[in-house]
């Protein structure tokens, strides 16, 4: 191991916790708790990472509000749906931390801190066919939050993506996502509602677009971040880490950039870092992850550059899974600075998937994660499946949202003439120009129409299965029968959008062990050292197991390393 011997310090804490998300937060609120002194430190002018930008769900099984939906569970049926799905590929110690921790943790922030969550008894686990799923219960939100609380600190939480807010701007949970964009009772006065009650924060409205009703990772963040002050936690913002401080074997502190200066903060206890992947650095993308890739392909924060990692790296630490990305299908609004993440889009009915051949390749509905593996597996010269490309009618346009299109209802084709002037959007009278507009070929596009269609008359799927699940049907339309996931395609005009092999985040990063102490290239721990969400290689091996998968991790590890830590 690489030292940098050194008793002299600038600063001293406790704990010190590099990054900003949810799993950092969590890891400082929970030092405190312990005693400890905690600092945490975040390279950008915006706290809340990728955390803020997402929809912030945390699965987490055997949870205690669960009871509270009516959804049993149990310990034994989580250790056999974990292990069915990780299939084999993390050790059974770090599950076991896992599951044992996940609902002490999640009713450590529901008890002690300000962050309040709602159980979803519909949303089932992504894979139901595996031994110990649930049809629900398992993936809990946090609520809308009151922004308001946060006074001017709330400009310096890092919005949202787009894709995660109504017009690009009101807040919306999973729940209500759901009903405004599959067309379920009650989903347009719930739009209007939001709409109005952003409307009459009029004194915001001259200081600020951004909705202080916030839902998602903007809402769980202001939580925590509320927390922290009532704490007096400080937040350093503009520090970046740039090296590790080891002495004896030892990691003992941070050498930090903080206003110009080589800053050196020691922790008595311990480091945990919390800073994310390397979405945000093409170089590390093309060294790791299946080729092609691209940054701009990615929903992730785009200041996730594998400092962490790099860091973990320099001092001897080992790693893994670094070719595996929190994956889905994205695609890329111009103008728009991040990714948008299809979920919802791509499994409601009338719509489908397709490669240059003009084939279908998978099961449109399945997990977003299963499509861009597929994507990359299917991908030759003779059948480029990256891009590919979203093909859908104007029923489907009429009916239903589509990145950053609302239903034509209310957003007609002259409104969004903008984005069919900038080639986002291909639009055609007939499948042979689509074909020909979008490059693929006409013969199989129609072919590919063809077999859709009379999937829709029949409600089944002879290729892919798409909508035999109650995981494919949970986005479907529920007035679409026999099938809720599939509908005919074939009423002009047709409309056709790119779709890329993009992500939320990488999931690899150092290796660590159930107690998120990170190992070296032998397995031996690092004293002093912690690394948690995705700069350590993720929990959840190769799999995606329910709706939280990635934020419920970095929580519950926070926890975990900070327990350890404050302990030590």
């Amino acid at each position: 191991m690489m030292e940098a011997r050194s008793t002299s310090f600038d600063h001293t804490v406790d704990v010190l916790v590099v990054g900003s998300g949810a799993g950092a937060m969590t890891a400082a609120l929970r030092a405190h708790d312990q005693g400890a002194n905690a600092l945490l430190i975040e390279k950008t002018d915006r706290y809340g990472g990728s955390s803020a930008m997402s929809s912030c769900l945390l699965w987490i099984p055997n949870n205690h509000l669960m009871a509270d939906v009516g959804v049993p569970d149990t310990p034994e049926e989580a250790w056999s749906y974990l292990k069915g799905t990780t299939a084999g590929a993390v050790s059974d110690d770090r599950l076991d931390a896992y599951l044992g921790k996940g609902p002490e943790a999640l009713k450590y922030l529901v008890d002690r801190t300000r962050a309040k969550f709602i159980s979803l008894p519909e949303y089932c686990d992504y894979y139901p066919r595996v031994p110990g799923s649930k049809p629900g219960g398992r993936s809990v939100e946090p609520e809308h939050f009151d922004a308001r609380q946060l006074g001017e600190d709330f400009i310096a939480m890092r919005n949202q993506n787009p894709q995660m807010q109504i017009l690009g701007r009101l807040g919306m949970t999973a729940v209500e996502a759901r009903m405004t964009m599959t067309g379920q009772p009650g989903g347009r006065m719930l739009f209007a509602k939001l709409v109005l009650k952003y409307l009459m924060d009029i004194r915001w409205r001259l200081r600020s677009p951004r909705d202080r009703n916030p839902s998602g990772g903007n809402a769980l963040i202001g939580m925590l971040r509320l927390s922290l002050m009532d704490r007096d936690i400080p937040l350093w913002l503009e520090t970046p880490a740039r090296e590790l401080i080891v002495e004896d074997g030892r990691v003992t502190g941070v050498v930090v950039e903080k206003d110009g200066q080589q800053t050196r903060i020691g922790a008595t206890r311990g480091v945990i870092l919390g800073a994310g992947g390397f979405e945000g650095n093409q170089a590390m993308r093309e060294k790791y992850l299946p080729n092609p890739t691209r940054k701009e392909w990615s929903c992730g924060n785009p200041h996730n550059t594998g400092d962490a990692i790099e860091m973990g790296r320099k001092i001897g630490a080992g790693i893994d899974l670094m070719d595996d990305a929190w994956w889905g299908p994205t695609t890329i609004v111009p103008g728009e600075d991040l990714a948008r993440f299809f979920v919802i889009e791509k499994s409601l009915p009338g719509s489908i998937l397709v490669n240059k051949r003009g084939h279908r390749f998978t099961n449109e509905a399945a997990p977003y994660l299963d499509i861009v593996n597929v994507m990359y597996q299917e991908d030759s010269p003779e059948s480029p499946c990256v891009p590919a490309y979203f093909v859908f009618d104007a029923t489907y346009r009429k009916n239903y949202i589509c990145g950053p299109l609302l239903q034509g209802s209310a957003h007609p084709d002259w409104m969004a003439r903008k984005l069919f002037k900038q080639g986002y959007l291909k639009k055609a009278k007939t499948l042979d120009d689509l074909a020909a507009q979008i490059g693929v070929n006409t013969e199989g596009l129609k072919e590919s129409v063809a077999r859709n269609n009379e999937y829709a008359r029949t409600g089944k799927d002879p290729e892919f299965g798409r909508g035999d699940t109650i995981y494919d049907r949970y986005y479907g339309d529920a007035k679409i029968e026999p099938n809720p996931c599939i509908g005919p395609i074939e009423t002009a005009p047709y409309y056709a959008i790119e779709a890329f092999p993009g992500e939320l985040g990488t999931k690899g990063g150092l290796t660590v062990d159930a107690r998120a102490r990170v190992l070296t290239e032998e397995g031996d721990v690092i004293p002093g050292l912690y690394a948690i969400g995705n700069c350590s290689s993720s929990v959840m091996g190769r799999s995606y197991p329910g709706a939280g998968a990635t934020i419920g991790p970095a929580t519950i590890f926070g926890y975990i390393a900070a327990s350890d830590a404050a302990g030590s």
